[in-house]
């Protein structure tokens, strides 16, 4: 590891299990029966145990939107041209776009990154260029980042993560934009579980069989490339990822330092988190995840991770709009700990 990377390594705080004893004790002590409230329980004691209070809250939230273009798209894996990332980068900033909606309807903030398209993106209002390239050079072909565009895209997400940090976020969403970023999460998670790329692709945009196939034989060629007796999760990154996804790691890991709560996304985020998970192991207690994908692979990265989605709507868009649709329950476990009454302030016999 390079000086510059150091920092990953940094231990994420442990969760309090006196806050959550005294967040467990209060739930028992509300106006209903026992586990009456089901994963919403078991929710708010987890977020009092991280944030080491009895009465959590996950407001103010922030979604980071982390943008990238793909070598790998030369190779026909996706369903839209690579023009795509940038018109949506604009639509995502301009507030068409889905996660746009949903951020504006939460009261969440929204911040979007440009971490190396292929455009010029420094003439739309609400964009940080930040690139550290005009995109990934070809995984099928070579090593996708060198090591410093690795460190710069992982620093892009740290940076994100402090400023959020500095607005005093309890709660933060990472999301992405990047035609071809199915075909880089599928190779980084087939590498880093040593599964074969048939287990783990997908029609991502909307490929057809034949499409899926074929997406599914350039992953194999790229582990074939450079996953072979390779386990070093940031190899891996460098050989196989994306500016966005690395930049989604470094967030990510930068959150669990700094206790901020992640609530992942689909696939694609999934992928970062196990990226990230594996280099600094600590980090998975900070992570809640909001939905199962309706992207087949991302089934097993949730088991991989032993974690289970807050919602399962078929949905597959991406953006961070899955685990903004999973806010208001997050919103409301807190709620419902927090200013329900016990049988005691209520009268009630216990």
């Amino acid at each position: 590891m390079t000086d510059s990377l150091d920092w990953l390594a940094n231990p994420c705080p442990a969760p309090s299990n006196a806050a959550a004893a005294a967040a467990r004790l209060r739930q028992d002590q509300l106006t209903k029966p026992r586990g009456a409230l089901g994963r919403l329980e078991s929710l708010a004691i987890r977020l009092a145990a991280l944030q080491d209070t009895p009465s959590p809250r996950v407001d103010p939230v922030q979604i980071c939107l982390f943008a990238g273009d793909h070598g790998v798209a030369a190779e026909a894996v996706s369903a839209y041209p690579q023009s795509v990332t940038v018109a949506m980068v604009r639509n995502i900033a301009g507030g068409g776009a889905a996660i746009s909606v949903l951020a504006r309807t939460l009261g969440a903030g929204l911040e979007v990154i440009d971490c190396g398209t292929l455009g010029d993106l420094r003439d739309v209002p609400g964009v940080r260029c930040e690139g550290v390239g005009p995109g990934t050079a070809n995984l099928a072909q070579g090593p996708a980042m060198t090591r410093g565009q690795v460190a710069g895209a992982l620093g892009i997400g740290r940076a994100a993560a402090a400023r959020a940090a500095g607005q005093g976020v309890r709660l933060l969403i990472g999301g992405e934009m990047g035609i071809g970023n199915t075909t880089a999460a599928a190779a980084l998670a087939c590498a880093l579980l040593g599964l074969p790329a048939t287990d783990l692709v997908g029609p991502g945009t909307g490929l057809d069989g034949a499409g899926v196939r074929h997406k599914a034989q350039v992953v194999a060629r790229a582990l074939a490339l450079h996953a072979r007796g390779q386990t070093d999760p940031l190899v891996l990154l460098e050989r196989l990822g994306g500016f966005e996804i690395a930049a989604l790691a470094g967030c990510y890991l930068a959150c669990g330092q700094g206790r901020i709560v992640v609530l992942v996304d689909g696939f694609i985020a999934t992928a970062a988190a196990l990226c990230a998970c594996r280099i600094n192991p600590g980090l998975r207690d900070w992570l809640l995840f909001s939905h199962g994908s309706a992207e087949p692979g991302h089934r097993v990265l949730l088991a991989a991770l032993d974690a289970e989605p807050l919602l399962d709507l078929g949905m597959r868009l991406g953006e961070g709009s899955g685990a903004a649709v999973a806010l208001p329950l997050v919103r409301l476990a807190c709620e419902l700990h927090n200013t329900m009454a016990t049988f005691a302030e209520a009268g009630v016999a216990g």
